[in-house]
């Protein structure tokens, strides 16, 4: 028998049964590191989120739940409201130091710049993107301040003390008028996005080319950010920022075709390479005639399904608005999936950005409601989100 086993092992040219046995060895090794390599590869995947979203579920169970909500609704008035938030620790501190508003945008932006701090490397420069949001909303309430003539004071209530700006505040805040606020910003990338705005601006004598410049700068940044993903947590991060740039450009051009506007008015406000609506797919639509054409334009895509639903209610009102909402309501929607599905990667920290943007958005609907005559505790109810 072991003779009729060597004989064997020779004739398939091997010199021994040692020779044979190395080898087998040797092939049972690399079947090993690859069953190795293939089971490890979703646990190495999923490990740097381990640490960041330990933190963000402590942070979910902290956001108010319905019954949280409905009571600050039921408040009698604005400082009830204030006295609430001062018993949260997440507000307290921004409620004693800002005016309501200011403290609820300062509270949002700190989140932002948590999730930045604690993001994995590899998607880390999206949330530092996302965290720039601050510079750019700071940058616009500024301008909109030296325009209208506000005081620094009244300025300041409107700046959000987050973003890589924060630290040049004063300096942008001596400036005048938009030339000077360009001036203090050089050395920084706001400096040539305004610059090359400014002939717009100085031919309209509108904010508006500025603004759209920083918002395009932003979104674009966004958008290259989560380009080419390298896994199945930045193939997740790209759907959701891309559907919220492709919203943010439907939004525009539903509002530039309900007011009747042309190509040319629009494609310069439009942000390119977007998910489902790619730059030809864009300039199909903003080549439409009205708002039905758009509509028509978008069969094919998820986007028509979402705003489909509510074409009755834009028909009865002429209004966009109800597009508008359901664009947002998918993003939620969007960002709920992504958490549910991807529960052990970039899923929590999409879900809870999600949900504390709407926490904020619902804070300050309230906060409105107490501050204007005639908005019922019904009233403020029916505007939640």
């Amino acid at each position: 028998m072991v003779g009729d086993i060597t004989s064997l092992i020779g004739t398939i040219g091997f010199s021994s049964p040692g020779a044979f046995i190395a080898l087998l060895f040797l092939v049972l090794a690399v079947i090993g590191a690859i069953v190795v390599v293939v089971t490890i590869h979703p646990v190495l995947q999923y490990y740097p989120y381990m640490y960041p979203n330990a933190r963000i579920r402590a942070r979910i169970g902290k956001l108010f739940n319905e019954k949280q909500i409905s009571e600050i609704v039921e408040a009698d008035n604005l400082e009830e409201v204030k006295n609430y938030l001062r018993g949260v620790p997440e507000y307290a501190a921004h409620i004693e130091k800002y005016n309501i508003e200011k403290a609820l945008n300062t509270q949002l932006a700190e989140t932002y710049d948590l999730v930045a701090r604690i993001a994995p490397d590899s998607i880390k420069d999206t949330f530092d993107i996302l965290l720039s949001q601050w510079d750019v909303r700071n940058l616009k309430s500024i301008m909109i301040a030296k325009e209208t003539g506000l005081t620094d004071e009244e300025t300041m209530d409107l700046v959000v003390p987050f973003g890589e700006l924060n630290e040049s505040m004063d300096k942008i805040m001596d400036a005048k008028n938009i030339p000077e606020i360009i001036n203090a910003l050089e050395g920084t990338e706001y400096a040539k996005v305004l610059e090359d705005a400014m002939p717009e601006y100085q031919k309209t004598g509108m904010l508006l080319p500025l603004e759209a410049a920083l918002d395009k700068n932003f979104l674009g940044k966004l958008v290259e950010s989560v380009a080419n993903p390298a896994d199945d947590n930045a193939s997740f991060l790209q759907s959701y920022i891309g559907t919220f740039v492709d919203s943010t450009n439907l939004k525009m051009i539903l509002r530039a075709k309900a007011d009747g506007l042309k190509f040319m008015d629009v494609e310069p406000y439009m942000i390119s390479n977007g998910y489902q609506l790619r730059d030809w797919k864009l300039k199909e639509l903003m080549e439409s005639e009205d708002v039905e054409g758009v509509l028509s334009g978008l069969e094919g895509t998820d986007y028509s399904r979402v705003l489909a639903e509510v074409v009755p209610e834009y028909s009865s009102t002429g209004s966009v608005a109800p597009f508008e909402a359901a664009l947002d309501k998918n993003i939620r929607k969007i960002a709920k999936s992504i958490s549910q599905k991807n529960s052990l990667g970039v899923g929590p920290i999409i879900g809870f950005l999600s949900r504390k943007e709407i926490e904020i958005r619902n804070l300050k609907i309230i906060v409105r409601g107490k501050m204007e005559k005639g908005f019922s505790t019904s009233m403020i109810k029916e505007m939640l989100i």
